[in-house]
């Protein structure tokens, strides 16, 4: 066998030597990994450990085939969303030093076995060439990499040394009849994304909101001598969304109500151009309800559930929740109190959906108060406890409503969610879970 075209498998992946047995070495280094945008997680701090395998000895001329072997990736996939089988393409730069200067371009193909949320991630052996064009000692030393996720939407997670890095193997190069030159390189170019771990919760939408008002609009629902249509006022509310949603938004919410019987058809309406869209989103991938409190002689929430995005969403411009709608159904008689409660934001991609709960801060703020009269099958009143109404959607209890964020609220985390954030992603990571949402595919 010539010593410059046998191919040998190690460790899975072929290496292709230019003259001599190949070596393999180990090297770990402190690593700082940043998730997606979409998957509003934060900068993972891990550990990379990967083996590289290069031939011992080459000549002047010889192209030689290097492979970067994971043998431990610095964070894990999110608790988001599992990602599936072959999804998963990593690419990175390995340095090389000595008599010559490269950087080696590395890729590995999108292979990899199913990967459930909080467990390490699987990468595939990534391999890259130089052609040696000097006499001496080359040596070769691993930097930064990439992850890219292709589902439910394109991520990338991009990882740095936190340190310096030693050497993981030398290339020992003797005079040949080869030419010399420039350095050449060659080998996968970097592309694509995924979230793995972490992620950075990244700002953006604008909305905002104004005094806080504790008291609603009223009307006199039971009795009310033919009215029907009973506006709420705008109330200024401030919640809190779970990972990988913001840590805080503030907004505006009214909830109208119109009688319709014994019963009142609510819409509840938030502020405009709320937040702006992390990642693009195709049509009918966000979809937005809300668990309304009541308050009172009444007790329980109403669930109410809007329209999920008839139109694709671009990246970076601003973003409208529809309207809400869900029946409400008095359980008590006398005054009832209705407040924004708990807002979900839903994203689906590829098949899996994402969650994210926004629970209000402090007191609920009323916006709108009825008189009402219990019907059979209503809400549950007086001290009789909590309890839901119907229609609308799923209800979840909680603080106050929310929309619209100072930066850029809940959509930040589809990811993947549309990782993926498709939170709205990472992965979402993955990759999320929500183009973590660049590019989807």
């Amino acid at each position: 066998m010539s010593a410059a075209g046998v191919a040998l498998m190690l460790g899975g992946a072929g290496i292709l030597l230019a003259a001599s047995p190949a070596q393999a070495a180990e090297v770990s280094y402190r690593t700082e990994c940043i998730p997606p945008p979409i998957s509003g997680l934060p900068p993972v701090q891990g550990t990379t450990k990967v083996e590289i395998t290069a031939p011992a000895e080459a000549k002047v001329g010889d192209e030689v085939e290097v492979v970067w072997k994971f043998v431990e990736a610095a964070s894990k996939n999110p608790d988001i969303i599992d990602l599936e089988k072959d999804t998963v393409k990593p690419t990175g730069t390995l340095k090389a030093a000595g008599t010559q200067t490269a950087d080696i371009a590395m890729e590995g193909p999108r292979t990899n076995p199913p990967i459930p949320k909080n467990s390490p991630m699987k990468l595939s052996d990534m391999k890259g060439k130089i052609k040696l064009t000097k006499a001496g000692e080359v040596t070769l030393t691993p930097d930064g990499y990439n992850i890219n996720v292709s589902k439910p939407m394109s991520t990338d997670t991009k990882c740095t040394p936190k340190e310096t890095v030693k050497s993981a193997a030398t290339i020992k190069v003797s005079d040949g009849s080869g030419t010399s030159g420039g350095t050449t390189t060659s080998g996968g170019t970097t592309s694509g994304g995924t979230t793995t771990s972490g992620g950075t919760t990244t700002s953006g939408g604008t909305t905002t909101s104004g005094g806080t008002t504790t008291s609603g609009g009223t009307a006199s629902g039971g009795g009310d001598g033919g009215q029907s249509d009973f506006p709420g006022k705008e109330v200024a509310v401030t919640f809190a969304c779970k990972s990988p949603g913001p840590a805080s938004i503030n907004s505006k919410v009214t909830i109208n109500a119109k009688k319709n019987g014994g019963s009142y058809d609510l819409v509840v309406k938030t502020a405009k151009g709320v937040m702006n869209s992390p990642a693009a989103l195709p049509a009918g991938a966000l979809k937005p309800s809300m668990a309304v409190l009541l308050g009172g002689v009444d007790k329980g929430t109403v669930p109410v559930t809007g329209p999920a995005n008839k139109d694709p969403l671009e990246q970076g411009k601003p973003v409208d929740l529809p309207d809400m709608t869900g029946t409400y159904k008095p359980g008590a008689s006398g005054k009832s109190t209705l407040s924004p409660g708990t807002l979900t934001i839903d994203v689906t991609l590829g098949g899996q959906k994402i969650s994210i709960p926004c629970t209000g801060k402090g007191s609920a703020a009323v916006s709108l108060e009825l008189d009402t009269s219990a019907q059979p099958g209503g809400a549950s009143g007086g001290d009789s406890g909590g309890g839901t109404t119907s229609s609308g959607g799923t209800s979840t209890s909680g603080g106050l409503a929310q929309t619209g964020a100072e930066d850029n609220g809940a959509l930040r985390a589809l990811a993947l969610v549309a990782g993926t954030v498709i939170l709205l992603g990472g992965a979402v990571f993955t990759f999320t879970p929500w183009r973590r949402l660049r590019g989807i595919r």
